[in-house]
């Protein structure tokens, strides 16, 4: 049970998670260390965090509904790719033992700090691509994607930080489309790998119920306070702000 002011600790981080999921993305990579920094087990740590996280997602998704609209057919090809995916990460974190867990934490970071990195890189490549694809009818390869989706939503089970980039880029290299449109996909499926990760997590026994709800709530101040400030503050700086923490962390956790 953590105190106090370990709760309060680990709701701060929720809340700058969720600023910073709002405007840039990488949020794992503040609440996940600070469950590590307070105590909390490696895997329980990770578990906890996928479902105080994921309702934050459900918020996401539905502002870009609306570019979802005519993709229906492709949507629901894909989610469950996505969702087994999700669940079959679970499961493989669930059968990782703490040592190994704990072993692998300083490269998951690095990982993850190095796919927020490569973000905006990638999707300037979408862009290009997409610019010379044209503004011909598109293609329709979601078969292409199945596969690159399916073992990309297992690393999205089993840890999660950096999913988003991973993802627009199956999408980009297998359909032609509009970034947005195509933002919107990856936001959906993103969601369903977390979400069906999530609900195998719930009932794992391993989920600290009360350091989750404290996360979610902060969590989800965090992306309202994100979106007041979405005028106010440079992404771009907030990213690599978070990829040096990121980046320092994975190294201390390496040598340490």
């Amino acid at each position: 049970m953590l105190s106090g002011p370990e709760l309060l600790f680990v709701a701060l981080a929720a809340v700058g998670a969720g600023l910073v999921n709002a405007l840039a993305g990488g949020g794992t990579l503040i609440t996940f260390p600070a469950l590590l920094a307070v105590g909390v087990p490696a895997v329980a740590a990770n578990i906890t965090n996928t479902v105080a996280l994921t309702p934050g997602y459900l918020g996401a998704t539905f502002a870009q509904a609306r570019d979802l609209a005519g993709q229906r057919a492709r949507l629901w090809f894909l989610l469950p790719a996505a969702a087994m995916g999700g669940v079959a990460g679970g499961l493989l974190l669930l059968h990782t033992s703490e040592r190994t867990f704990r072993g692998l934490v300083p490269w998951l970071i690095l990982l993850a700090s190095g796919l927020l990195a490569a973000q905006k890189p990638v999707k300037g490549w979408v862009q290009r691509r997409l610019s010379r694809a044209g503004s011909g009818p598109h293609r329709h390869r979601e078969a292409l994607a199945l596969v690159p989706i399916a073992a990309a939503a297992v690393y999205g089970g089993y840890f999660g930080a950096g999913l988003s980039v991973i993802l627009l880029a199956v999408l980009a290299l297998a359909l032609d489309d509009t970034l947005t449109r195509l933002n919107a996909l990856k936001q959906s499926l993103a969601f369903a790998t977390n979400t069906a990760a999530a609900v195998l997590f719930v009932f794992s026994g391993q989920t600290l119920w009360l350091v989750a709800g404290v996360m979610a709530v902060g969590a989800v101040a965090g992306g309202v306070l994100g979106g007041r400030l979405a005028s106010r503050v440079e992404p771009e700086t907030l990213r690599w702000a978070v990829v040096c923490i990121g980046t320092v962390i994975g190294i201390l956790y390496l040598l340490g």
